[in-house]
């Protein structure tokens, strides 16, 4: 079988994109799995942090299902919406889509750049949920937000929330970041265990100034990741509820991979969305020969180079001696 695909990113979170759509590819729950596992792999694959199938939706103008590189479905994930949103709005023409997700219809729009020759795309993040049990996660209490959680730290306060993916955030010092305690919990959580049996998403988030936040990410079926388009949006969240940040106002944020954009509006009490706002940036295309029975014996054909990847790492390069200053 022969299979199209583009290497591209959101804020160096990377990924496999792959039209099962416009290409009429057929392919089981065990195919996608399957696929993820093997194209992935940064050893032995194309390697990547998930893959983004653009599919048909019945009543949106495409559907997005992402798979992580250990095999999982997220339910959500605001980079790859990004670079799935950019291919669906080229292949359309339009400037403005709606796209199915496993949880909600999320719009996408091209909004200007983000840097000099980086184009931008502006993705909705919701439903933004706050009960433990959404995520799951059991402490014995129905919400946490800006805590301790005597079973994970005596001293980092946590706050959760879903949108819809789980998140566990903490907002500290660049000594919070610099230290072990973000690998231990998140290993801790993502493994065999009664707080999180799902595992969850856990961001440590570094206040620069006002309108300028830092956050890294242990991304669940992932591992620490470049960036988290979700993780980045309910970290920006959570900096406006602990009145860091303001709300309805475009705050920047950094991450190992580069930068991002968020504006978190607040609707009616205890309702929220967040728009992301960030690139959508290919890197190279090409053909994959594989039999979808043994996807881990593949070839890759016909592979061609994009150049906005150039611009990108300036952005990059940019970004990283920002942190240096700031965060490292």
């Amino acid at each position: 079988m022969k299979i199209q695909f583009i290497k591209g990113h959101g804020s160096g979170n990377d990924f496999i994109l792959i039209d099962e759509w416009t290409n009429g590819y057929t392919f089981t729950e065990e195919n996608r799995r399957d696929l993820s596992l093997a194209l992935c792999d940064r050893e032995t694959g194309i390697g990547a942090d998930g893959i983004v199938f653009v599919m048909e939706s019945s009543h949106s103008d495409a559907k997005m299902r992402i798979f992580n590189s250990d095999g999982s479905e997220a339910s959500m994930c605001g980079n790859g919406l990004r670079l799935h949103g950019r291919y669906v709005l080229d292949k359309l023409g339009k400037n403005e889509i709606v796209v199915e997700t496993n949880k909600a219809d999320l719009y996408v729009k091209r909004d200007g750049t983000i840097y000099e020759g980086v184009p931008a795309y502006r993705v909705e993040i919701s439903p933004v949920l706050f009960n433990l049990s959404d995520l799951p996660m059991t402490i014995g209490k129905e919400r946490l937000f800006n805590e301790t959680v005597p079973a994970l730290s005596d001293s980092i306060r946590f706050s959760a929330v879903a949108v819809p993916n789980p998140h566990l955030i903490a907002v500290g010092s660049r000594e919070m970041i610099a230290s072990n305690e973000q690998k231990r919990i998140a290993e801790m959580l993502n493994g065999e265990n009664n707080i999180t049996p799902d595992g969850v998403n856990v961001s440590f988030v570094h206040p620069i100034e006002k309108g300028t936040l830092y956050v890294r990410t242990f991304e669940r079926g992932v591992g620490f990741t470049n960036a988290c388009g979700t993780a980045m949006s309910a970290s920006t969240l959570t900096t406006c509820q602990l009145g860091l940040n303001d709300y309805e106002t475009p705050i920047d944020v950094f991450n190992n991979g580069g930068k991002v954009r968020c504006e978190v509006h607040q609707h009616e009490a205890d309702r929220y969305s967040i728009d992301l706002i960030g690139n959508g940036t290919y890197m190279f295309e090409g053909t994959i020969q594989l039999d979808l029975s043994a996807p881990d014996q593949f070839t890759v054909h016909n592979q061609k180079t994009f150049e906005e990847q150039a611009a990108y790492e300036k952005l990059r390069e940019e970004a990283e001696s920002y942190l240096a200053v700031h965060v490292f």
